[in-house]
């Protein structure tokens, strides 16, 4: 191959790689380098630092994001308006190379007049504004429903700006339908992850997990739920695992006698905790976009049981054992926790996720785009 450079401009520090969206951004750009791109990372840094992991990419440069309260005061969504930096485009302006924003966090270059005639093309995580909107129904804090209605609307009327786009790149085959109805050039780009082979153990785990950023309110939303309905009703171990839990969550985990909390773990230690369940349980009543925890759970994790909205807009429910509610759940839960996993399962994983899920195909994809 000759010299292919590529610019990817990071709405957030990739690593570590413990959340959905930044999980994409690090395996994709891990992948692309391995591929032979010599890849320009550009980070905008709120709180993570910087990360030595990263050292694969050809260079690699961080931005401060403006998380000032007068970015929310402007026609721009803050999540765009937060991420504006003449440092950066002058950066991009000392080459022609092609430009990668991840997410529409980072598409405000496609406003740049100096980038006019650029190739940029934008990966879209989810349709934020529905994202956002849903982030507003769950929310029970009157100022903090308002910030995501508002956000919500204001990502309305920002995304006609992907018109600019050379490309758009889909999550799933749901957000590609509903991006194509509004613009040409969408492709499907199933995300990046962790591996792309199954590491399931056979045999039997130990307990039954629910993981994910707990700081989100989505997720947190999700643990309490479950608390509720399903573990707090079961006689077996349960677990709950993830970043930065609330008081609250912490509280409530400490007076039930089989569930236990494990805080702000390690990547490799939360990657030993999904291998060691014998059921990963994962629900979310935002149905929008790809959470990439299900398809770690796929290729580390033994039995998963979900909901239908984990897997809406995907091919993955087929995967899975689907539960809707509190017993059907209860219900799914008793019937694996005896089931030993077997190879004929690894193998059945294995050849379902690789027909999408394969990050050497996935960066290739990318190639071929640029």
């Amino acid at each position: 191959m000759n010299d292919q450079h590529l610019h990817i401009i990071a709405f957030n520090v990739p690593w570590p790689a413990n959340y959905g969206g930044v999980i994409d951004v690090f395996y994709r750009a891990r992948a692309l380098s391995e591929a032979g791109v010599k890849v320009h990372l550009h980070c905008f840094e709120y709180g993570r630092g910087k990360q030595e992991v990263l050292d694969f990419c050809h260079e690699l440069h961080y931005y401060k994001r403006d998380t000032s309260p007068l970015r929310q005061l402007g026609r721009r969504p803050y999540i765009v308006a937060s991420r504006r930096s003449k440092e950066l485009v002058n950066r991009l302006l000392q080459d022609d190379y092609p430009i990668l924003c991840e997410g529409i966090h980072t598409a405000a270059l496609l406003e740049e007049e100096s980038l006019k005639g650029r190739r940029i093309f934008v990966r879209m995580h989810n349709i934020e504004q529905d994202y956002y909107r849903q982030l507003g129904r769950a929310e029970k804090k009157w100022w903090k429903r308002c910030y995501y209605f508002a956000e919500a609307r204001k990502l309305e009327r920002y995304e006609p700006i992907l018109e600019r786009a050379s490309g758009i790149l889909a999550i799933t085959e749901k957000d590609a339908a509903a991006l194509s109805a509004r613009y040409a050039n969408v492709t499907l780009l199933s995300p990046s992850c962790a591996t792309d082979k199954v590491t399931a153990q056979t045999g039997r785990g130990e307990f039954v997990l629910y993981h994910g950023n707990l700081s989100v309110r989505e997720n947190d939303e999700a643990a309490n739920w479950l608390l509720d309905n399903v573990f707090s009703k079961l006689s077996i171990p349960c677990v709950i695992a993830g970043l930065n839990p609330s008081q609250q969550l912490c509280d409530r985990i400490d007076k039930m006698p089989f569930v236990t909390l494990h805080a702000n773990l390690t990547e490799e230690k939360m990657r030993e905790m999904i291998r060691n369940a014998q059921v990963n349980v994962l629900v979310t009543h935002q149905p929008t976009g790809l959470k990439l925890k299900l398809l770690n759970s796929l290729y580390q994790g033994r039995h998963c049981v979900v909901n239908n909205d984990m897997v809406r807009g995907t091919d993955l429910g087929a995967l899975c054992t689907l539960a809707d509610n509190g017993p059907e759940m209860m219900t799914a839960i008793a019937k694996l926790w005896d089931k030993p996993f077997t190879e004929k399962d690894v193998q059945r994983r294995q050849e379902a996720l690789s027909a999408l899920y394969d990050n050497r195909a996935n960066a290739m994809k990318v190639l071929d785009l640029l």
